[in-house]
């Protein structure tokens, strides 16, 4: 049987610490940061690549060891043609400019996605780029460009009955081996700015048991403090996986009573 990489949430509890191994950000508010501003929705594109940069340093300085960024969904080519283009653009150059700081820095890149709609020339660097860091182990980042939970999910089905046909009982393991981010634990920590609260097809299977985090702040505005907020809020959460809270008391050796006195 085909073993996951890593522990899966329904499976087995993972290992829970103060820092959330693993964070998952929808970046959400672009256009209105700059239509606040009476500027262009792409100005708001600009202006969250420095937002991206900020958090992936923050996120290095406090011991976050995956970063997952979902940049382009699979629904996103219904936006206006021109704005797709321009992001198509802007993912270009930062691949271009970016990728060599993210080595330097010890970072490994990953795109999870479906690239069969993208240009070549993109392709091309998006391989190069993950090439170039495959060694690199002091944090993960992971760009979800033209990527859906569901689109996930198929696939790795499909490529299971592909390679096993006529068999029906696949096991989650199995499946999970298949996803693209077989290579990552479960999301601990997820963050959406701007002030939806919907995880929008992104990770659906790796958010089963993971602590969502909503904030109105739009993500050109989310810096260092902004994401210290959401880990606070983390670190607030009771993760029980399916367990009681007695259960979680006796594991750690303190027990609460009624009047809420340990």
């Amino acid at each position: 049987m085909v073993k996951a990489t890593f522990t899966s949430s329904t499976r087995a509890v993972p290992e829970v610490g103060d820092v959330p191994a693993h964070i998952a950000v929808i970046m959400d508010g672009n256009g209105r940061w700059a239509r606040s501003r009476f500027l262009p929705r792409i100005a708001g594109h600009r202006r969250g690549v420095e937002s991206v940069r900020a958090v992936i340093r923050a996120c290095m300085e406090r011991g976050v060891t995956h970063l997952t960024l979902f940049a382009f969904s699979s629904e996103n080519w219904r936006r206006p043609s021109d704005e797709v283009s321009f992001l198509m653009q802007l993912f270009m150059r930062a691949l271009q400019n970016e990728v060599r700081r993210l080595h330097e820095h010890g970072i490994r890149f990953r795109v999870i996605g479906d690239l069969s709609r993208f240009e070549p020339r993109l392709i091309e660097l998006i391989r190069d780029a993950e090439n170039l860091t495959r060694d690199n182990d002091k944090l993960t980042l992971s760009i979800a460009a033209n990527y859906g939970g569901r689109w996930d999910i198929v696939g790795a089905v499909n490529r299971l009955v592909a390679r096993h046909p006529g068999r029906s009982d696949f096991s989650e393991d199995e499946i999970g081996a298949e996803l693209a981010m077989n290579y990552a634990p479960e999301p601990d920590l997820f963050i959406r700015t701007g002030g939806e609260q919907r995880i929008s097809n992104f990770l659906l299977w790796q958010l089963a048991y993971t602590e969502l985090y909503f904030t109105d702040t739009l993500w050109p505005d989310f810096d260092e403090a902004a994401l210290d907020a959401a880990i606070a809020s983390y670190r607030g959460r009771e993760r029980r996986f399916g367990r009681t809270s007695e259960q979680l008391g006796r594991a750690s050796g303190v027990f609460e009573r009624p009047d809420g006195d340990a």
